[in-house]
């Protein structure tokens, strides 16, 4: 025998007995007699969407084109193309996923509650992009080995696929036991977009994703603006569609409208994640795009500098005039991804650039654009890293996470960032959803009008007898807290909206006042809260939901939808078709709103084709 072929059988049979003992090893590790696979597995506060099982991946593709009969069918057999005039042009959204409408089939079901089981992972969508016109799905993030990352005092288990931390939903409170109800302010949008992605991707958002705050303040509303001061405050209240015996009351809150020419410099350093997990269409080439959105809205006054982290970090812009378009769009060109993540190593460069130009009349920002991968790096801890945050808001520079792609998407670690860095939190999913974070919202995203804001309602027992806050579970302040101005609370932008609702039983009696509002906040510079005090009053509740404003009724409507998809308790038995009807009602011709209208349609097709088993 030629020993060429020699070679090749003892290859051959080395190749055959090493499969022979990993098959025996593999038997060896079974669970003990009596002990599930699910009981073998790490329990932590944070629940992870991992890749999904090939049965559920029809679901998630967009349905075959009605030429192939042969193709298999979705899981949802309601699932339907969207007619084109109700779809947004392939060609105009070159990052945006491929819509699926659902014509929502009755009677339809309310979304179950979540069971321990639900809680663990269930499926993680692959996002389908529509480039030039062709759709190309995103790959499946395959999962990674199980990692443990330390925020705070919170654990995170990652076990491959989309992260997110689970917050038990506000119950309702007797006010003869408790009266006050404390909260910092919130204006991050990340939770609607990327629950917006999974419903045009064919799947209901995880329960744990929907965040009822930053749904209601993901849309403007149409408060009228201070004359004076900082912001104003709106109240209203109107009886509940969905229970009789119960009012919805809202708090909303309007800041100052600063202009573009009116705003201070601002100097920006842009974090860019370029790892090897950034490399699909709908990550990296769709921060690039959305970084020139945003140079294109900057002033002559501003700089921008740009650092980038995978394996290493590197600085590949130092600061340069927002106006120098041309050398800005060059370096943004030569970004690629691949390599590991090193987040902490890079958030550490990125602050010594942005803390040079920090200064009372300057705003200096970090703007981090990444997966959310939650590899921090081999020269970082999770816990010193947010500590270094910390310690450079107090030296003027804030920070801003904006999300990308779905597969490895650590959606708390972003959150937890952004609130440590007094800044915002946003998902971004299309070149449309850039243009708002980076283009309409710019300016407000930048200049801080009022920091550190806290709201504290103070329900009257005679007037109201039970109260729950809807979201904002995440923003708890305890109520000792309110006036103690060290205790780090929310930022107001110029021309954000803040608005809470809350759901009120009222006990018939005969007070006029039923709550009264207290807002404290700083200004962007001081180190003082000033507080102001608003009475909600029977005069602000209206005899019905159709006497109510146009805003008041969306905001309800959106705030119900978001409590329905994260199955909170006190939402039982209440419908998505009751939300949407009231939503029809108040679009207002506003883009967004009647995007949202479609949305829960979308989301009614696939509760009920969930209830039903398909």
């Amino acid at each position: 025998m030629s020993p060429f072929f020699s070679k090749r059988r003892v290859s051959f049979v080395s190749g055959a007995l090493l499969c022979a003992s990993l098959v025996s090893a593999c038997s060896s590790m079974e669970p003990a007699q009596g002990v599930t696979r699910s009981e073998l597995r790490p329990q932590a506060v944070a629940t992870t969407q991992s890749a999904p099982a090939d049965g559920s991946r029809a679901l998630m593709a967009p349905p075959p084109p009605p030429s192939t009969p042969a193709a298999k069918k979705p899981r949802d057999a309601t699932a339907a193309r969207a007619p084109a005039e109700e779809r947004e042009s392939a060609t105009s959204e070159a990052y945006a996923p491929a819509p699926t409408a659902l014509v929502a089939p009755e009677p339809e079901m309310r979304r179950a509650a979540p069971g321990k089981k639900s809680m663990a992972a269930t499926g993680a969508a692959s996002g389908a992009l529509a480039m030039g016109g062709a759709i190309a799905p995103m790959p499946v993030q395959q999962p990674k080995e199980k990692s443990k990352l330390e925020l705070g005092d919170d654990k995170n288990v990652a076990e491959g696929g989309n992260t997110f931390e689970a917050y038990k939903a506000n119950a309702f409170t007797e006010t003869a036991k408790d009266n006050l109800s404390t909260f910092a302010a919130d204006v991050d949008t990340a939770s609607y977009s990327m629950a917006r992605r999974y419903l045009q991707q064919g799947q209901l958002p995880p329960t744990q994703a929907v965040r009822v705050e930053e749904f209601v303040n993901y849309f403007k509303y149409r408060y009228t603006p201070p004359e004076d001061g900082a912001f104003t405050v709106h109240l209203e209240g109107a009886p509940s569609p969905f229970n009789a015996r119960r009012q919805f009351v809202r708090v909303g809150v309007q800041g100052k409208v600063v202009s573009r020419s009116q705003r201070k410099p601002a100097h920006l350093v842009f974090l860019v994640d370029t790892s090897g997990s950034m490399a699909s269409s709908d990550k990296l080439p769709l921060a690039i795009e959305s970084i020139k959105v945003a140079v294109k809205n900057l002033n002559e006054n501003d700089t921008v500098a740009l650092v980038t982290y995978a394996g290493s970090t590197r600085d590949v812009l130092p600061p340069t005039p927002a106006t120098d378009v041309k050398k800005i769009h060059a370096a943004l060109d030569t970004l690629v991804a691949g390599g590991g993540t090193a987040m902490g190593s890079g958030m550490e460069a990125a602050y010594k650039h942005a803390v040079k130009k920090a200064a009372g009349g300057v705003v200096s920002r970090v703007v981090v654009l990444t997966d959310g991968d939650a590899n921090i790096g081999p020269n970082l801890s999770p816990k010193a890293m947010l500590a270094s945050i910390e310690k450079y808001v107090a030296e003027g520079v804030t920070l801003t996470t904006v999300g990308f792609g779905m597969g490895n998407y650590h959606d708390s670690l972003m959150e937890q960032l952004a609130d440590k860095g007094n800044g915002n939190s946003f998902y971004v999913d299309s070149m449309k959803e850039a243009r708002k974070v980076f283009e309409t919202q710019l300016t407000g995203t930048l200049e801080v009008i009022a920091k550190d804001v806290k709201f504290q309602v103070e329900f009257n027992p005679k007037a109201v007898s039970r109260y729950r806050l809807m979201g904002y579970e995440n923003r708890d302040i305890a109520d000792k807290d309110f006036r103690d101005d060290k205790v780090d609370a929310g930022e107001i932008g110029a021309g954000h909206t803040v608005t809470a609702l809350y759901e009120v039983e009222l006990t018939g009696d005969a007070p006029q006042e039923l709550a009264t509002v207290r807002i404290r906040a700083k200004a962007p510079n001081g180190t003082e809260a000033k507080e102001q005090a608003f009475p909600l009053t029977r005069a602000n509740l209206k005899p019905s939901m159709e006497a109510a404003s146009t805003d008041f009724r969306f905001a309800v409507a959106v705030a119900a939808t978001a409590d329905i998809l994260r199955a909170a308790p006190a939402a039982e038995g209440w419908s998505l078709a009751t939300t949407q009807k009231l939503a029809e009602g108040a679009v207002a011709g506003d883009a967004d709103r009647t995007e949202f209208v479609r949305l829960i349609g979308q989301a009614r097709a696939l509760t009920t084709a969930s209830a039903s088993g398909r």
